[in-house]
This record gives C-alpha cells, sequence and structure tokens, in this order.
C-alpha cells in the first residue's frame, strides 16, 4: 500500500493554506505529520479523506491517479480519518454505530444477530473484548469510544487510518492501549498517518515525520535519525532556544493555602499552598481530580469541605464571579466551549471579563479599550491580522493567547491553568510558557494542572500528586524523575504529604 500526493495546493478565498505540497505514505508505517497550528496539516488531510477538494495537484494510491471528491470516495480507496472531536453517535449502541449505513439486512429487515456478531469480532480483534457491544456509545470512555471508531474504520476495510490528536483526552494508561493497537495494526500493513503536538509521542510511537511550514512541505526525516531540536527548527523555521525556559524568582509569601478542599464526589482532603512567584503543578491519571481541584476553587463546583485562605485573609467562593472579584483567574481546558466565544471578535473576548474597566456610567469608552487590547496583543504576541477578527478564525496557540489576554486586563494574584497548552504547537507552547514566567515574576501565583509530565516538571516549583480524589504526594520538583511521579499517581508508592509542605 502506498499513497502520494502530489503538488496539492488549496485556497480559501484570497487565503493559501497549502501551496504544492507532496506527501508519501506506506503500508505499514506510522508517520507523523507534524507544523505549527495553521501550517495546514488538517486542510492536507482533510483533501486526502475527503473532505476537502484541492484546487490543484493529484492523489495516488499504488500507482493509480484516484479521484476522491468525497468521504465515500475516500472510504472506497481504502482511507479513513479520527477526528479529534469522535464523531459517534452517544444515543445509539456500540453496534449500531459499527455499522451505521451499513446495516446487515434480510429483505429490508436488520439482522442484529449477525450485526451483534460481527461487532463482537471485530473489536476483539482489537483487543478491546471489554466493550460491550450492547451499550450505548455515549457511555464509553474517550479511550473505549477511540477504539469503536478505529473498529469502524476497519470494519470499512481502511487500509489507511488518519489519526488528529488522538491522545488529547486519553490517560496514561489509554495512550498505552491505544499505542499497542497501533503497533498490532502496522504490523497487519495498515499506514497510519499521525497528527500530534506532543513530540514525546512523536519520538515513541512513529516511523517517519512530515513537516508543513506556512502551508509548505518542508522535509521529511526518519525518526530514528533525527532529533527533537531538527524537527523543531522545521517546524518554525528558527531556533526557539530552551525547550522550557529557565525561571530565578525565588517564591515570596503564601498567596493561596487550602486546607482539606473537598466536593463532596471527586476530590477529598486536598491541602496545599502557593506562592507569590511560584508554579505549583498538579499532576495525575485522568479522573484523579486535578480539574475539580480548580473548578472548586474557582466556584464552578460547590465547595463541601475545607478552608481556603487568599494573602492571609478566609476566602469564600461560591461563583465565578466572587472568585474574579477576589482575584482569582482561571484558563480553562476547553478554550472552545469554555474559555472564549468563538462568533466574537480577538477586541471582544479579550476585554470580556474585565469590560467594567474601560467603561464609565455604562459606556464603554472604546479608544480604551482598544489601545488596551493592542498593547495585549504586542504584549503577547497574538498573530491577528487585526483585533476585529473573529477569534475562531485563529489558529489554536494565539487563541489560547487571547484566552490568556482576557484574565491579563487586571492581572490576577492567583492564576489557575488546567492544561495550558494543549493543542497548541511547540512554537506556541513557548511562548505560552514565556507568558507564565513573566506573571510569576510578577508575584501571581499560579496553580497549573497538565498531562504532559516534562511540561509539569519542568515548569513547576513543587508538584502535588492525585490518585483517584487524594493527594499522594507533595514534591520539590528539582531532582524529581517521572517514574516518582507515575509510582505517586497510580497509588503504588506512599508519601507523607507534610514533609513536602514546609
Amino acid at each position: 500500500m502506498k499513497v502520494s500526493m502530489r503538488g496539492i495546493c488549496k485556497a480559501f478565498g484570497p487565503v493559501r493554506v497549502l501551496e504544492n505540497v507532496d506527501f508519501s505514505l506506506h503500508g505499514g508505517e506510522i508517520h507523523a505529520l507534524m507544523g505549527e497550528n495553521g501550517a495546514g496539516k488538517s486542510t492536507l488531510m482533510k483533501i486526502l479523506s475527503g473532505v476537502y477538494q484541492p484546487d490543484s495537484g493529484s492523489v495516488e494510491v499504488d500507482g493509480q491517479a484516484v479521484a476522491i471528491r468525497s468521504t465515500r470516495d475516500a472510504e472506497a480507496a481504502g482511507i479513513a480519518i479520527i477526528h479529534q472531536e469522535l464523531n459517534l453517535i452517544p444515543q445509539l449502541s456500540v453496534m449500531e454505530n459499527l455499522f451505521l449505513g451499513r446495516e446487515p439486512s434480510r429483505f429490508g429487515v436488520i439482522q442484529r444477530a449477525a450485526m451483534r456478531q460481527q461487532a463482537r469480532a471485530q473489536l476483539d480483534a482489537l483487543g478491546a473484548s471489554q466493550i460491550d457491544v450492547d451499550a450505548e456509545a455515549g457511555s464509553l470512555s474517550i479511550g473505549q469510544q477511540q477504539m469503536v471508531e478505529i473498529a469502524k474504520a476497519l470494519a470499512m476495510d481502511a487500509r489507511v487510518l488518519i489519526m488528529d490528536e488522538p491522545t488529547a483526552a486519553l490517560s496514561a494508561r489509554e495512550i498505552d492501549t491505544l499505542f499497542a493497537l497501533m503497533r498490532g495494526l502496522k504490523a497487519r500493513g495498515v499506514a497510519i498517518v499521525y497528527v500530534s503536538h506532543r513530540m514525546e509521542e512523536i519520538f515513541h510511537i512513529c516511523d517517519k515525520i512530515s513537516v508543513l511550514r506556512d502551508g509548505c512541505f518542508v522535509g521529511e526525516r526518519v525518526i530514528a535519525d533525527t532529533g527533537f531540536d531538527e524537527v523543531v527548527k522545521l517546524m518554525v523555521g528558527r531556533e526557539i532556544g530552551d525547550r522550557f525556559p529557565g525561571r530565578d524568582v525565588l517564591p515570596g509569601a503564601v498567596r493561596l493555602a487550602v486546607r482539606g478542599l473537598s466536593d463532596g464526589r471527586h476530590i477529598d482532603g486536598i491541602s496545599f499552598e502557593a506562592r507569590a512567584g511560584e508554579v505549583l503543578g498538579i499532576a495525575g491519571l485522568m479522573g484523579a481530580g486535578r480539574s475539580e481541584i480548580l473548578n472548586t476553587l474557582f466556584g464552578i463546583n460547590r465547595r463541601t469541605a475545607g478552608e481556603v485562605w487568599l494573602d492571609g485573609a478566609p476566602l469564600d467562593v461560591r461563583s465565578p464571579a466572587a472568585a474574579i472579584a477576589a482575584g482569582l483567574a482561571f484558563v480553562t481546558e476547553d478554550r472552545k466551549s469554555q474559555g472564549l466565544v468563538l462568533g466574537m471578535s480577538v477586541r471582544e473576548n479579550a476585554t470580556l471579563v474585565h469590560l467594567d474597566s474601560y467603561a464609565r456610567l455604562g459606556v464603554v469608552n472604546q479608544a480604551a479599550e482598544q489601545a488596551a487590547v493592542a498593547q495585549q496583543i504586542s504584549q503577547l504576541r497574538i498573530r491577528t491580522r487585526d483585533a476585529e477578527l473573529d477569534v475562531k478564525s485563529l489558529s489554536g496557540g494565539n487563541q489560547q493567547k487571547v484566552v490568556f489576554a482576557k484574565w491579563l486586563a487586571k492581572p490576577p494574584k492567583v492564576l489557575l491553568l488546567d492544561e495550558p497548552t494543549r493543542g497548541v504547537d511547540v512554537g506556541g507552547k513557548a511562548e505560552i510558557y514565556h507568558i507564565i514566567n513573566q506573571l510569576a515574576a510578577a508575584g501571581v501565583a499560579i496553580v497549573m494542572v497538565s498531562s504532559e509530565l516534562p511540561e509539569v516538571m519542568a515548569m513547576s516549583n513543587r508538584i502535588l500528586v492525585l490518585h483517584e480524589g487524594r493527594q499522594t504526594a507533595l514534591f520539590d520538583a528539582a531532582n524529581l524523575s517521572q517514574e516518582d511521579i507515575m509510582a505517586a499517581a497510580t497509588g503504588t508508592a506512599g508519601h507523607d504529604t507534610r514533609t513536602t509542605q514546609d
């Protein structure tokens, strides 16, 4: 199996997204496709999977030219895509999703027994025997839903599988399961295109890497013969310095103190302190309660027990509005549904939280608002044509910087960060790390949740580790290993948190 894309061009109106891009893929290989946000990766894969049609260029499968004008054409050519936002219908059963539009029937009557048998065989072949074919798809974990999506693609005899950010919402255990499945598919001769911003995963699971920059193909490398720095330079066209910038700020007085925090459901007995100028990382497996700590501190979830102090004074937050008024800010995990209003402009999003700062007697001073936003765009290096552009038109990294801008109009005392670099390319990550360090240098106490262990280890002064809603360790980040964190996160090592609290 070989797929070749040659001279692919695509424009949306006056904006050229792809310019003479070449891309080749062989059966039995896992091929990473990388590039900064907006480089054209998704557009190229949507062309290969029939979602978009190229303005010019050609696609060949096993040396034969093919016209892929729709997703059905792609399926007929053996090409399937698994989008980052999974496409299962949650109210239907697993087997109904697997055979949607292709149900086995006889004389117009669906043969449910045959469908159940075939669904069971397909899932068992992927090592997913634990998934009940009669269960509603919406009741499955994200990892299990992804298994169903893969089974659905292979049921259509897919020989090319495109996976877009497949681990973005998976736990470490689910990622291991997915990688084992990918290796099995590779051994069966399936070609896999792997789109991800997580460099550790690329070097762990992939055989080759192709890089796009500004809509152009800039190089293909064999993973075994290349390194992190070379890939980054291909992506951004320049050296970006240290992957994780150093920070020499000495933490000051305690800003946020938490004792015995519980929400009655997800977390219980959480205690920690965050000091001015400190980044306190929170690590743990998915479902351990990391986000719930931040949601409870910010008044989204109800606090059922425990005490919180801000700058030495008791803090009783019952709503996000009260949290904002007290000096807390929260960069949420899902920027598109929780952090931004996608139909509003960069300016409107950037001033949304503190719009009253630009108003007098209920009337917004537009000149003051525009000047403040212009300064934020410059300071945070937000790449946008102008401040009136809809924020949905920006790349993921620039959208995330607008979320930061929203809170920095009035610098907070405590900044809560939930997966601050999720879906952000390596260049954008470096810029966000710089913003975090600037805020710490200004005396902001930062509490950061991250699923990427290298990130949480490099950016934190101390790291709180959770397991099933309870804290199991509070480490000093210096001289800490990933094994230490994972042992605490899986409950396989006991730690006295009081020894690291002082």
